[in-house]
């Protein structure tokens, strides 16, 4: 029961993402509203911390498994891929290693300005070991 009430607030919390997204002129994703809601929610602590901890770190745990559907759909498209595979291997290629190199860059800098200490403390306790 704890997992389905978790995991019925973070689909509330994506419900108005959905909405702010409908309500707002902006081209900002409603998954992005969503993210800022949760964010704003947990940082004022009107949302503690333990009522998503357990759904969230499960959901983390089986992101790739997310990954599938999107593969799929890739291989249905094959034919239209086809002509033009070595574009799309290349710019995967390309922005895969500018994520890497940015977020790389991004954490040697949160590193170096001792909060990195405490981010992996805080990172280590929040999905400890748990049995789904």
């Amino acid at each position: 029961m704890k997992y389905l009430r978790q995991f019925l607030i973070l689909l509330t919390v994506s419900f108005l993402g959905e909405v702010m997204r409908k309500l707002l002129p902006l081209p900002i994703p409603a998954s992005i509203y969503g993210i800022l809601i949760l964010f704003f929610l947990l940082k004022t602590k009107i949302l503690p911390l333990s009522a998503v901890r357990d759904t969230a770190c499960f959901l983390v745990e089986i992101m790739p498994v997310m990954f599938i559907p999107a593969a799929v759909g890739i291989m249905d498209s094959w034919g239209i891929i086809a002509p033009s595979w070595l574009e799309y291997l290349t710019m995967t290629v390309v922005s895969t290693v500018a994520v890497m190199g940015v977020s790389g860059l991004v954490t040697q800098i949160v590193l170096r300005h001792g909060r990195g200490a405490a981010s992996r403390q805080g990172r280590k306790e929040l999905c400890r070991e748990r049995e789904f």
